[in-house]
């Protein structure tokens, strides 16, 4: 952990002001995973248990329990005889997390109720208003803003907390991205169709435009972490084929 995100976990403590009595643990887990959410703590971030714990003030005992549980939420990763550090999501967790919310949000669009979504709105608009001033981060914040809203519709507690989770790795993914306009821009518009089907009630509609549109984010994210497919060989005075 070098200068700079010691200073961040400084900053953030000065904020957050010191643990409540009794749930040191919790408060240490929020304190890091926004850390990682907001790109302060980059993938690959060593954590020193001995600077964390005293930027924290907190016991080691606490530390470890955080370090425990931000691990099960696949934020961070424990090495042996290295220690903890900020994971590096792959192309395998690329994969799993677009398993997840294709699941929650076209779900989510399938069974709610059709109604106005003020909300939603707001989250399209300020997707917008970023990427005319090519906002990078403010066009990645609105948009897990709007998928986030998107899974609020089904009234779960228990899928709200998965899908918080879930964007949150998304966050470590695009962390790369961050400086690219080109990735986020021609889904803000999809984000807008999607929410006009689903007012409209529309709610089929909606979900399969929702299933096209992570279908294509997952191949442009896997494009980017692994290369894309060779195109295949072709004799020569043959059309050219791409694949599927």
């Amino acid at each position: 952990m070098n200068t700079v995100e010691h200073e961040f976990l400084m900053a953030a403590v000065a904020q957050a002001g010191s643990a409540p009595q009794g749930e040191a643990i919790p408060w240490a887990v929020d304190v890091l995973r926004q850390g990682v959410v907001a790109g302060r703590l980059p993938p690959g971030t060593r954590l020193s248990e001995a600077r964390v714990s005293e930027a924290l003030r907190v016991s080691r005992n606490t530390l470890r329990e955080a370090f425990t549980i931000l691990v099960g939420e696949n934020l961070l990763v424990r090495v042996p005889n290295r220690g903890v550090s900020v994971a590096r999501p792959g192309a395998d967790a690329v994969r799993e997390i677009h398993r997840v919310r294709l699941a929650l949000e076209t779900s989510a669009l399938r069974w709610s109720a059709p109604a106005p979504q003020p909300a939603l709105h707001a989250a399209v608009e300020d997707g917008r208003a970023a990427h005319r001033r090519q906002d990078v981060p403010g066009m990645a914040d609105a948009n897990q803003r709007f998928h986030r809203g998107v899974v609020e519709l089904a009234g779960s507690v228990r899928q709200d907390e998965l899908m918080s989770r879930t964007l949150a790795e998304m966050r470590l993914v695009f962390h790369s991205m961050r400086e690219d306009p080109s990735f986020h821009a021609p889904y803000i518009e999809r984000n807008a169709r999607i929410l006009e089907l689903f007012e409209q009630g529309r709610r089929e509609e909606a979900a399969v435009q929702m299933h096209h549109y992570l279908e294509a984010s997952r191949r442009q994210l896997l494009d980017v972490l692994e290369g894309p497919p060779p195109a295949a060989v072709r004799a020569p005075g043959t059309a050219s084929w791409a694949g599927p």
